[in-house]
């Protein structure tokens, strides 16, 4: 049986990609391939439950487009902005409550001790703007900023459903419970 001998290409191409050492290179290309693929292919079957809490502050009418989103606001059309100045990220815990105007629940949310100093910056810069709330992508309430808010609490006055409170159940601790395990 005559020995494989590699191609003959004039540019020398064929004896590189037939040799010992290029089997070897590509043999380990194709075992950091498979590893790389490996963490993703563990997590298939776990769903991670996902909720959205975002906190947005009104901007002015004249700032880039894109970076604002029209909402009514205590009765006219005001401007907000895209990015959230406080996001689920954000929340250590919370407490839900029945609204007292009848319109589902409010929740209370513990904050991190950066978005502490972060929302007291906030709220003694923007006093007399508008901060909405946002759950699972809604619109669910809004305060009007009137003094700093430096106690390390957020609150959602109403518009929260059972349904939003038990998907927080399920991935954040209540308030008070926040070192025991689930």
């Amino acid at each position: 049986m005559p020995a494989l001998r590699p191609p003959d290409f004039p540019s020398g191409i064929g004896l590189l990609c037939f040799t010992p050492p290029m089997r070897l290179i590509l043999a380990a290309f194709t075992m950091m391939f498979v590893i790389a693929l490996a963490p993703n292919a563990q997590a298939s079957g776990k769903k991670e439950i996902k909720t959205t809490i975002s906190f947005h502050m009104e901007t002015d009418a004249t700032d880039n487009p894109k970076m604002i989103f029209p909402q009514l606001a205590n009765g006219q059309t005001r401007y907000f902005r895209r990015m959230p100045e406080i996001t689920t990220k954000d929340v250590v815990s919370f407490s839900p409550f029945p609204s007292d105007i009848g319109d589902g629940y409010g929740v209370v949310f513990k904050l991190k001790p950066a978005a502490v100093n972060r929302l007291a910056a906030l709220t003694a810069a923007n006093q007399g703007k508008w901060l909405i709330a946002q759950v699972n992508g809604r619109v669910v309430d809004g305060v009007l900023i009137d003094k700093q808010v430096s106690d390390g609490f957020i609150v959602i006055w109403k518009g929260v459903t059972l349904d939003d409170v038990a998907i927080f159940d399920k991935s954040m601790p209540r308030i008070g419970a926040e070192n025991k395990k689930k």
